[in-house]
């Protein structure tokens, strides 16, 4: 918080009105402190002003700010923090650069999960309208994204091959968005959740549409099958002539 400020008038909306003018603030952006109450006295004398004491809060941003330096510095890491704050959509961007984001990217991004929440706590801990805090280093987000959606591809055709259910390892909230997502247009799978948080997990399935349809006879068996007639065919065409020159066709048989 900035220094506190004292402010003296007949009533105290006067004086939170004076505070607010020099301080060049609204209402919702200082926080103030009855001292003393206004007081009328007997017959109007002896009357006394208000007094009150009154600061400016600081930006959200400069608090979450503050709070990730302090964190980073007991870490013992040194971290470049760059912010963007989008007040309108009440969104704040925030990209960590250094030469250890291995450490805080952590196992399947567990240790920025943990950063990213802790840093949601602070900035909403004294605010009215709740803020989103989105972060990230070295584009780890993108990239886990893109190995999520390819994970869920992969688990989708293996699903449809065998039509056995495939239960993926728990996943935070947001990667299992991502492969319900992935997969909600494939008609030929359905995703649900299962379990407890932090153990829920993703199940794909082959969809009620897809179970019910015959299996498809398997391509490859079916053309080497061809094949191996083909061959027998010739063979037996060839005996025939005696071991002689034999034009060989494939209508023949």
């Amino acid at each position: 918080m900035s220094n506190w400020l004292e402010f003296t008038a007949k009533t105290v909306d006067e004086a939170l009105t004076e505070a607010l003018i020099k301080l060049e603030a609204t209402s919702d952006q200082v926080e103030y402190e009855v001292l003393e109450k206004e007081s009328t006295g007997f017959l109007g004398m002896f009357s006394k002003p208000a007094r009150i004491r009154v600061c400016k809060k600081e930006s959200v941003d400069e608090v979450v700010k503050n709070f990730l330096d302090k964190l980073f510095l007991h870490m013992g890491i040194n971290v470049e923090v760059v912010m963007e704050y989008n007040e309108e959509e009440s969104v704040i961007d925030i990209e960590l650069k250094g030469e250890e984001m291995g450490v805080l990217i952590g196992k399947r991004g567990q240790t920025l999960d943990s950063i990213q929440y802790l840093t949601s706590l602070v900035a909403n801990k004294d605010i009215e309208n709740y803020v989103k805090i989105k972060m990230d280093t070295e584009n780890y987000r993108q990239r886990r994204r893109e190995t999520i959606e390819n994970l869920a591809k992969n688990i989708a055709s293996k699903v449809k091959k065998t039509r056995k259910p495939a239960y993926l390892e728990p996943m935070n909230p947001y990667e299992r968005r991502i492969i319900h997502s992935t997969l909600q247009n494939d008609k030929y799978v359905d995703t649900y959740s299962e379990g407890d948080e932090p153990f829920r997990k993703v199940v794909v399935t082959v969809s009620k549409e897809y179970a019910d349809m015959p299996r498809k006879y398997n391509n490859y068996r079916k053309k080497n099958y061809n094949n191996n007639n083909r061959r027998k065919s010739y063979n037996k065409n060839y005996n025939r002539g005696n071991g002689r020159n034999h034009s060989y066709t494939e209508n023949e048989d």
